[in-house]
C-alpha cells in the first residue's frame, strides 16, 4: 500500500515538474524571441537614422527587464499554491477555534467538580459521544470513572480540564464554568496523565516541572510521591538525563511513571489520570496507588480511568459510563451494590466492573 501511495506521488511530482521545464522553457524562449525581435527593429531604425545606437541598447534592456517577471512568476508558481493551501488552512483553523476570552483571575479551585447536562461532539459523528452527563464531584475525593472502551471515558477526560473542542452544557469549578478561568493561573492547579503519555525532549526535571523554571525541591518531591525518585538516580545524569524525543530512551512504563510524577508537581487540586497504570508493574501499580492515597490525604480531588478491579478499593465515588451516558453514580459501596445483581445474572461486565444498567 506504502508503494502504490508513493509511486502515484512520484508520478504527480514528475508531471508537475516536468510541466514547470515547459512553461519555463517556453518563457526564456518568448525572452529570447522578444529580445532578438527587439534588437531587428533596434538596428533596423538606427540604418534609416531614426533611432540612435544608445537608444537601441536601452530599448533592448527594457524589453528584458519587461519579460523577465513571467519567467519568475513560472519559477515560483509551486511556491504560490503552496502558501495558498497554508493559508486556507490557517484560515479555516482560525474559523473553528476563534479567540477565547482570557478569563477571570481567581484564587486556586478547591477541587469542587460539578458537571451539568455535559455532552461531548465530534466532527463527522452524528450520535454525541457523552450525553447529559450530570454529577458533583466532592472535593477531597478520589473518583473512579468505569465503562467499556469507546464509552466515553477518555473524552470525559479532556472535556474536565476544558480541551475538549466541542462541548455542550457546564464543567464549573466551585460554581465558575472552566471555560471561564484564566488558563494561565488555572494551569497549575490542574494534574493531567493522558492515555498515551507525551513526554517532549528535555531532561527528566525539565519534563516534570512542565518546561516552566524547574524547582528541585518539588521536582524531586514529585517523584517521590510518583515512587520514581530511586528508578531517576540509577540512570547515568539523574534528573538531567534526556528523554529522548517523545520520550523515545524511556519504555512504556517508565514514562507513564514520570507522567505521573508531571501530574503531581506542586501538589494540583485537580488531578485527573486516564489509564495511569495501563503500563504499570506490581511495584509500580502500588507506588500509583499510594500517590493517589497521598494526593487525597492533601485535599487534591483524583479522577481515576481505569479497567483494573484492583484501584476500586480506594474509590470514594464511581461513575459509570455506556455509550456516552451515566449509567450510575454514587459511592463506591452504593454502585458495586448496584452493579453486583446484573454480574450474577449471568451478565457479562468489561474489565472495569461496568455491567449493563440495572432495571
Amino acid at each position: 500500500l506504502w508503494q502504490k501511495q508513493h509511486q502515484r506521488y512520484m508520478a504527480l511530482f514528475s508531471r508537475s515538474h516536468d510541466t514547470t521545464a515547459r512553461m519555463q522553457s517556453l518563457g526564456k524562449f518568448l525572452q529570447y524571441l522578444l529580445q532578438s525581435l527587439s534588437l531587428g527593429a533596434g538596428a533596423w531604425l538606427v540604418i534609416r537614422g531614426e533611432l540612435s545606437p544608445g537608444a537601441m541598447i536601452a530599448s533592448n534592456a527594457l524589453m528584458s527587464r519587461a519579460t523577465q517577471p513571467l519567467n519568475t512568476l513560472v519559477g515560483s508558481w509551486r511556491n504560490v499554491l503552496s502558501t495558498r493551501t497554508a493559508f486556507l488552512r490557517l484560515e479555516n483553523l482560525l474559523e473553528r477555534y476563534p479567540e477565547q476570552n482570557v478569563g477571570v483571575a481567581g484564587p486556586a479551585p478547591s477541587g469542587r467538580i460539578e458537571l451539568r447536562q455535559l455532552a461531548a461532539h465530534v466532527a463527522g459523528r452524528q450520535t454525541p459521544i457523552l450525553q447529559d452527563v450530570s454529577a458533583v464531584f466532592p472535593a477531597g475525593s478520589i473518583i473512579g470513572v468505569l465503562g467499556p472502551s469507546g464509552s466515553g471515558k477518555s473524552t470525559l477526560a479532556r472535556a474536565l480540564l476544558g480541551i475538549w473542542p466541542e462541548t455542550h452544557g457546564d464543567v464549573l469549578y466551585d460554581a465558575v464554568p472552566v471555560a471561564a478561568w484564566n488558563r494561565d493561573d488555572l494551569g497549575p492547579h490542574l494534574g493531567y496523565l493522558p492515555q498515551d503519555v507525551e513526554l517532549f525532549e528535555g531532561t527528566i526535571a525539565e519534563n516534570v516541572a512542565r518546561f516552566g523554571t524547574p524547582d528541585s525541591d518539588q521536582v524531586i518531591e514529585a517523584c517521590k510521591r510518583a515512587g520514581v525518585h530511586e528508578m531517576v538516580l540509577r540512570f547515568p545524569k539523574g534528573y538531567d538525563t534526556p528523554v529522548g524525543e517523545g520520550g523515545s530512551f524511556l519504555s512504556g512504563g517508565q514514562r507513564q511513571r514520570i507522567g505521573l510524577a508531571r501530574a503531581l508537581y506542586r501538589d494540583p487540586k485537580i488531578l485527573v489520570l486516564d489509564e495511569p497504570n495501563a503500563n504499570l508493574d506490581d511495584v509500580g501499580e502500588r507506588a500509583m496507588v499510594q500517590a493517589l492515597l497521598d494526593a487525597r490525604e492533601r485535599g487534591s480531588t483524583v479522577v481515576l480511568i481505569t479497567h483494573r478491579r484492583q484501584v476500586v478499593a480506594i474509590m470514594d465515588h464511581i461513575l459509570a459510563l455506556r455509550d456516552g451516558r451515566v449509567t450510575h453514580f454514587g459511592t463506591r459501596d452504593e454502585v458495586m451494590t448496584a452493579l453486583q445483581p446484573a454480574a450474577l445474572a449471568g451478565a457479562n461486565p468489561p474489565a472495569a466492573g461496568l455491567a449493563p444498567q440495572a432495571s
